[in-house]
C-alpha cells in the first residue's frame, strides 16, 4: 500500500521539477573574472590593518555574485580582495564591508576547522595546476580563527588538513578586514621558469546574519566552490620555481597513568618519557613524503560514546593529524552524503583508525611510518607503510596501503587500491578498482568493486557499489546499489553491514518559487522520499524496508530548520538483536516511526538542536530524542550541552521498559584562536561509564604545539567492579621549516 502511495508522489514532483525552469544552473562561464596580483620586493606586516603603500598598488577585485539566497542577484553588501606576493609569501588583503559595523558579525568559537554554519567567513580556494580538479582551500572568520581543506573533484575532502599560513583580522564599524600571508611552500603550482602564471581561484564569503553567500566566481548553489571548473583566475604570478622544501616536528612528551581494579597484571601507576616526531619533504610541487617515528596523537580529540539502537555500525571519525592529510587520495568509498543523501550504506576499502587503534579506540603505539603522495592533473598515487608495535593481546603487525587513479575526459577516473595487513596469523589483503565518472554538470556515477582474501584459512569476499547521482539547483536524484558478502572482511577497512544487498533511491526537492510562504523568514521547502531496501546476500531474503517519506523540510533565513518525516519499516530477524541491552527475538516485524528535526538559528548566542525518533521499534514502542545546546556570550567562551535519551516500553522478549540516559557537556575556552583550554565530560547509563578530557594547547608558533592532557575513563567491568584509568600528559612539539 505505501509503495502505491509512494510512487504517484514521486512521479508528481518529478513533472513538477522538470516542468519548471532551472535558469538558476548554469555551465561554467568561458570568461573568467580576474584578479591581478602585484608583485613586490617588501614585506607586509601581518595585522589586520591594511594600511601598507603597497596596497594602494592593487586593483580591488571585481563586484562579487550572490550564491544565496538569491542566485545572480547583486550582493547586500559588498566584498573587495587585493593580492600581492613577493618571494616568500601570496598576501591576500580583504574588506568584508557590513552596514551594521561590528553588529553584524556572528562567531561561536574559536575552534580551529569551524563550523560554516555558525561564523562570518571568506574562503579562497586555489587550482595551482590549472587542472580544474583539485582545490586548495583556507578561510577564516572574522577573529582570524583558520579553516583549510584539500578537495577532489568537489566529492572527496580533506577537511582537517593544516596548512602553514598567516592570518590577522580587525572588526571596525563598516565591516571587518583579514590579512593573509600564504609561504609559496604551502601552496602546490606548476614548474614554469620565468613565465608568469595564472591559477584557478576563487573566493566566496558568509554574511552569517543573513545567511548570504558571495562569490568572487559565481558557481551553482548545488554545489561548492570546490568544483574549480566555476573559479576565476588568479594572474599575473611569478612565484619561485617550486623546490624540494622539509617541514620538520620532533616533540618531547612526558606522561603519568594510573589504573584502578585492573588486576595484578596491570601496574597501579607508571611515568613514561617519549621523544618523536615527523618529517614531511615537498620532493617537488606534485610529490610530498611523510615520515614519522614512535608517533603520537596525545593531542587528538576524544572519540564521543555513542548509544546505537540501529542494526548499522557506528563510524567513528579520524581525528588523528597524520593520517588525516590526504584522506582524499585513500578513503574512497561510498558513504551518506552531509545532505542525508545516497543512502545508509559505509562501505570503505580503507578507513585509518585500523593502524594503531584497538576496537574500542584505544591506542596501539605506531614504532614508524611513511606516506608518499603524489597529485599532478593527470595522475595521482601514493602509499602508506606503517609499524604497529606488539603489545599485550596484539602481535607486532605491518600495514600497506597502495592508491593509485588516473584523470581523463570531463573530470573522469578510474583507479586502484590496495592494503595489506600482515600479522603472524597471517595476512588481510583487499584489492580495489574504482571509478567516477561526470555524465554531464549534473550528473555523476561513482564505482567501486572490492574483494579481501586472508591467506590464514584462504576466505575471500566481495562488496561493491554504484551510485548515480543528478543534482541541480531544483532537485536531486540518486540511485545507489551496493552489496557486501558474508565473508568480505576488509580489516584495514569499514563496512556498516554484512552479508546485504542494499537498494537505496532517493529524491528530494528544492522549492524556492513564488508560491513559498513567509519569504522574510523562510527560504526553502525542501520535501524528499528516501526508501531503503536490504537483502541478505547469502539467501535473497528481504531483511530490512524503510519508506522515508520527509513532506516537511523548512530551511529558514537565519539557518534555522525544521522538518517531519514518517518511515514505515519492516525488520526481518534471523537472529537475535541486543540494542542496549534489551534483547530482541528472531521473527518479522512491521512498525511505523516518526521523526522530527529542528535547529535554531545555529549563529546565536543560545542555539538548540533536535533530533527526535519515536513510535513502534519492533513489537515495542521507543522514543529517542538527541538535544543539543549551545551558548557562547562570546566567540572566547562556548559551552554545549549534549543529553541523549533512549526509552523503550515493552521492547523484546521480555518486554523491557526502560531508560538509557547519555550526556555531556564541553567548554571551550579561548585568550586567542592560539591559547585555548578544551574540557569535555560524558557519563552514560547503559554501563556507568564517566569520562573526562580536559586539554589544554598554545600554539607558540604556527603548528608548534604546547599541550597538557588530563583524559579520565571510569566505567564497570563484566564483573560489575568499577575500573578507571587516568592519563596526565605535557607535550611540546616545535615546527621548522627548512
Amino acid at each position: 500500500m505505501i509503495c502505491k502511495l509512494l510512487l504517484p508522489l514521486c512521479l508528481l514532483l518529478i513533472c513538477f521539477t522538470a516542468s519548471s525552469q532551472d535558469a538558476a544552473f548554469f555551465k561554467p562561464d568561458s570568461i573568467k573574472k580576474q584578479i591581478n596580483a602585484i608583485q613586490i620586493t617588501s614585506f607586509i606586516k601581518v595585522d589586520g590593518v591594511l594600511n601598507e603603500a603597497e596596497w594602494a598598488l592593487a586593483k580591488p577585485s571585481p563586484r562579487f555574485t550572490q550564491v544565496e539566497p538569491y542566485q545572480g542577484k547583486s550582493p547586500s553588501q559588498e566584498t573587495q580582495i587585493k593580492a600581492l606576493y613577493n618571494r616568500q609569501y601570496l598576501y591576500f588583503g580583504i574588506f568584508c564591508r557590513d552596514s551594521l559595523g561590528r553588529k553584524a558579525i556572528r562567531a561561536t568559537d574559536f575552534k580551529r576547522d569551524f563550523s560554516a554554519m555558525q561564523h562570518d567567513l571568506v574562503t579562497l580556494t586555489f587550482d595551482g595546476f590549472n587542472d580544474k580538479r583539485n582545490a586548495m582551500a583556507i578561510s577564516t572568520n572574522a577573529y582570524g580563527v583558520q579553516r583549510d581543506l584539500l578537495a577532489f573533484d568537489d566529492l572527496y575532502y580533506d577537511i582537517d588538513w593544516d596548512g602553514l599560513w598567516k592570518v590577522r583580522t580587525t572588526r571596525t564599524d563598516s565591516g571587518w578586514y583579514a590579512e593573509i600571508a600564504i609561504p609559496w611552500q604551502t601552496l602546490r603550482y606548476r614548474r614554469t621558469g620565468d613565465s608568469l602564471q595564472s591559477w584557478g581561484f576563487n573566493m566566496y564569503r558568509i554574511r552569517r546574519l543573513t545567511n548570504e553567500i558571495t562569490a568572487f566566481s559565481e558557481y551553482p548553489r548545488s554545489v561548492t566552490a570546490a568544483r574549480m571548473d566555476y573559479a576565476g583566475l588568479l594572474t599575473n604570478l611569478q612565484p619561485p620555481p617550486p623546490k624540494p622544501n622539509v617541514r620538520v616536528q620532533p616533540y618531547f612528551l612526558t606522561s603519568y597513568d594510573h589504573y584502578k581494579n585492573f588486576g595484578p597484571d596491570v601496574k597501579a601507576s607508571e611515568t613514561n618519557v617519549k621523544v618523536g616526531g615527523d618529517l614531511k619533504w615537498a620532493i617537488n610541487s606534485n610529490s610530498v613524503l611523510d615520515l614519522t617515528t614512535n608517533t603520537d596523537f596525545a593531542q587528538a580529540d576524544a572519540d564521543r560514546e555513542v548509544n546505537n539502537v540501529t542494526r548499522f555500525n557506528v563510524f567513528f571519525p579520524e581525528r588523528r593529524q597524520f593520517f588525516l592529510e590526504n584522506a582524499s587520495l585513500f578513503g574512497v568509498g561510498l558513504n551518506q552524503s552531509p545532505d542525508g543523501t545516497g543512502g545508509a550504506m559505509h562501505i570503505q576499502p580503507f578507513f585509518s583508525r585500523s593502524i594503531g587503534l584497538d576496537t574500542n579506540g584505544n591506542p596501539i603505539p605506531i614504532d614508524v611510518g611513511a606516506r608518499f603522495v603524489s597529485r599532478s592533473d593527470k595522475l595521482n598515487y601514493g602509499g602508506i607503510l606503517m609499524r604497529q608495535r606488539g603489545v599485550d593481546g596484539s602481535p607486532a603487525t605491518n600495514f600497506f596501503v597502495g592508491r593509485v587513479s588516473e584523470n581523463f575526459g570531463l573530470q573522469n577516473r578510474i583507479g586502484a587500491l590496495v592494503t595489506i595487513k600482515n600479522a603472524p596469523r597471517g595476512n588481510n589483503i583487499v584489492s580495489t578498482i574504482d571509478g567516477f565518472f561526470r555524465l554531464a554538470d549534473d550528473q555523476s556515477i561513482n564505482a567501486m568493486v572490492i574483494q579481501s582474501t586472508n591467506t590464514n584459512g584462504g576466505k575471500k569476499g566481495m562488496a561493491g557499489f554504484a551510485q548515480y547521482y543528478y543534482s541541480n539547483n531544483n532537485y536531486r536524484i540518486w540511485w545507489t546499489e551496493s552489496v557486501v558478502t558474508k565473508n568480505f572482511d576488509p580489516q584495514m577497512g569499514f563496512v556498516s553491514r554484512s552479508d546485504v544487498v542494499a537498494t537505496t533511491p532517493g529524491f528530494l526537492y528544492y522549492y524556492r518559487g513564488k508560491k513559498l510562504p513567509f519569504k522574510k523568514i523562510l527560504r526553502a521547502w525542501e520535501p524528499s522520499i528516501a526508501p531503503e531496501f536490504y537483502h541478505q546476500a547469502s539467501t535473497g531474503r528481504l531483511t530490512e524496508r524503510t519508506l522515508g517519506v520527509y513532506p516537511v523540510w523548512l530551511n529558514f533565513l537565519n539557518g534555522a530548520y525544521f522538518g517531519y518525516g514518517f518511515v514505515p519499516t519492516y525488520e526481518h530477524l534471523s537472529d537475535p538483536f541486543n540494542p542496549l541491552g534489551v534483547l530482541i527475538p528472531v521473527g518479522s516485524y512491521n512498525y511505523v516511526q516518526h521523526q522530527i528535526f529542528a535547529s535554531t538559528d545555529p549563529s546565536k548566542i543560545i542555539n538548540v538542536q533536535l533530533l527526535y525518533n519515536g513510535g513502534k521499534y519492533f513489537n515495542g514502542r521507543i522514543h529517542s530524542a538527541d538535544w543539543i545546546a549551545q551558548f557562547a556570550p562570546i566567540p572566547h567562551i562556548s559551552i554545549t550541552g549534549h543529553f541523549n535519551r533512549n526509552h523503550f516500553f515493552n521492547v523484546g522478549e521480555a518486554k523491557t521498559s526502560t531508560t538509557i540516559d547519555l550526556y555531556s557537556v564541553e567548554g571551550r575556552f579561548a585568550l586567542n584562536p592560539r591559547i585555548q583550554l578544551v574540557a569535555f565530560y560524558q557519563k552514560n547509563s547503559d554501563d556507568n561509564s564517566q569520562n573526562y578530557n580536559i586539554r589544554f594547547a598554545w600554539e607558540y608558533k604556527p603548528l608548534s604545539y604546547i599541550y597538557i592532557v588530563l583524559n579520565h575513563t571510569g566505567f564497570n567491568n563484566l564483573l560489575t567492579t568499577p575500573q578507571a584509568e587516568d592519563h596526565a600528559i605535557a607535550k611540546i612539539s616545535y615546527l621548522k621549516q627548512l
